[in-house]
């Protein structure tokens, strides 16, 4: 494989694809009505393209026997690039050398296009870059798709104040599930730490736990101890419901989320739409476009799964 090659897939991401690029096309052909300028971020931007390993098939009644295939496929890069009508700008991210060096070779491929390719930590760069005036006259589509449990609750904080952009989340809901242990004791300082970073707000052990008693311990004389322990009481359900509330604080409106993947489980992620724009239009708009496509992805889904 190339050097650039960004091997990734499964059925989680080629559903997490496909919602992002259905509300892309509907955001553009509607923004563009009305707005200056529409643009595009993506903060963990990858390549562009990603490398797919098709499992091999056996054989049946209706269909011959397949080897395993290496398939090139366009990344959430390249699928913004290719959205008709085309976005203003467009603004990749990524901290890996490699990496960056895809994207700026996407964005020399696409040289009329007025793309941005930076390198860095998303938290710092929007943290440090996105407060502008420039706001007034611009809408965006950002799309958060980290690594593991990078995204910051100060960057999302900034991202809502600009009051004028969507953003599609893939929130790692595995990842918070393994750092919050069910027994409060087994969180050390740097797992609360990042957990509190991620949500921002240490009132999650009070919300998320409840104090439930201990099994006494005993020996030859008797009840040694009859202590209470700290438990938490949420589900992956209750937690993803959790996340919604906490987005809920900053953005104007959060979209039920989509849980992710949908054969396999655990859930591993939840794919949540945020809308900064506080006005009734914006919030009408972004509720209509993601309440049909992830009502069709979801009826596509169970299709394909034959549910």
């Amino acid at each position: 494989m190339a050097g650039d090659d960004h091997e990734f897939g499964g059925q989680h991401t080629e559903i997490k694809l496909a919602i992002v690029e259905a509300y892309l096309k509907r955001y553009s052909a509607a923004l563009h009505n009305w707005c200056d300028h529409v643009w595009y971020i993506d903060a963990f931007a990858g390549t562009g393209r990603r490398t797919v390993r098709v499992k091999a098939r056996a054989g049946d009644l209706l269909e011959e026997p397949a080897p395993e295939q290496v398939e090139q496929r366009r990344g959430s890069a390249q699928i913004a690039i290719d959205i008709t009508p085309p976005f203003d700008r467009l603004v990749f991210m990524d901290t890996r050398r490699k990496h960056v060096a895809a994207l700026e070779g996407l964005k020399a491929a696409n040289s009329h296009r007025d793309i941005s390719v930076l390198q860095g930590d998303a938290n710092s760069l929007i943290q440090g870059e996105i407060e502008w005036d420039g706001w007034k006259k611009t809408r965006a589509v950002m799309f958060l798709d980290p690594y593991g449990m990078e995204v910051e609750w100060e960057t999302l904080k900034k991202i809502a104040a600009t009051k004028a952009i969507d953003v599609w989340y893939l929130f790692p809901l595995a990842g918070l599930y393994r750092q919050a242990a069910r027994d409060m004791s087994k969180i050390d300082a740097i797992k609360e730490a990042a957990i509190t970073r991620m949500l921002g707000t240490d009132e999650w052990k009070g919300e998320l736990y409840s104090k439930v008693k201990a099994p006494p311990t005993v020996d030859l004389l008797g009840y040694l101890d009859d202590s209470e322990t700290l438990q938490r009481s949420a589900d992956v359900g209750g937690l993803e419901q959790y996340v919604r509330l906490r987005l809920k604080t900053i953005f104007a409106e959060v979209l039920d989320p989509y849980p992710l993947p949908v054969l396999e489980k655990p859930q591993r992620f939840s794919l949540f739409c945020a809308i900064s724009n506080p006005s009734e239009r914006a919030i009408k708009l972004a509720k209509s476009f993601g309440a049909d496509i992830l009502k069709s992805t979801g009826s596509a889904s169970r299709h394909r799964s034959g549910r």
